[in-house]
């Protein structure tokens, strides 16, 4: 049994940032039907002794389509938001830390050269979808996006940030300004909890 994360804030604890009932609805609504579903998925598809991971990592291995689609949506948006929710906080570190800042240095030039391809990525992103910080096999940073639920693992990488660009992480506060949020995202991103995941991931 797959469960959502339990947020360590309260739903108002991100503003002015990312506003309560934005929260509560992401969250408490979205995320947890993406679980529910997630879990019928799984059952159904004989896969519950496998983890989410391993699950995503090799979709073509379900021969089932409806099965693989139900998989990737509900798992992609499961695992997400997971991440999504992690690496936010109402009292982040403003900047990596350890390995993960020398990589970002020696990869970009500098975290705000990284920030504006994050941004890039994430405004430029056509319809629903994410934009992504992973780390490839060899250590690696690279950056990039994905539409609708899917993310990085599915692609053999393992992403350790993401930004939700799905019209429901933003709308009831930013309206149509993308850039706004995203803007507004990286005010509430814990650069600590991500440098901890960068090292698990090179572990």
């Amino acid at each position: 049994m797959f469960t959502q994360i339990q947020l360590p804030y309260a739903y108002d604890a991100l503003e002015p940032y990312i506003d309560a009932t934005t929260m509560e609805t992401h969250h408490g609504k979205h995320h947890a039907t993406y679980t529910t579903n997630f879990n019928a998925a799984v059952e159904k598809a004989g896969l519950s002794d496998k983890t989410v991971e391993e699950i995503l990592g090799n979709l073509d291995s379900v021969e089932d389509a409806a099965a693989r689609t139900a998989l990737r949506n509900n798992g992609g948006g499961f695992y997400n938001h997971n991440l999504y929710f992690e690496i936010l906080s109402p009292s982040p570190a403003k900047a990596p830390e350890g390995a993960l800042a020398a990589k970002i240095d020696e990869t970009f030039g500098s975290l705000d050269a990284l920030k504006e391809l994050l941004t890039q990525n994430a405004v430029g992103q056509f319809g629903s979808g994410w934009a992504w910080l992973s780390v490839a096999k060899d250590g690696s940073l690279v950056v990039g996006k994905t539409g609708n639920q899917d993310n990085p693992l599915m692609e053999g990488l393992t992403p350790i940030l993401g930004i939700d660009v799905w019209e429901h992480a933003y709308y009831l506060k930013h309206k149509n300004l993308r850039g706004a949020y995203v803007k507004d995202f990286f005010e509430v991103l814990d650069w600590k909890k991500v440098s901890e995941l960068y090292d698990k991931a090179i572990g």
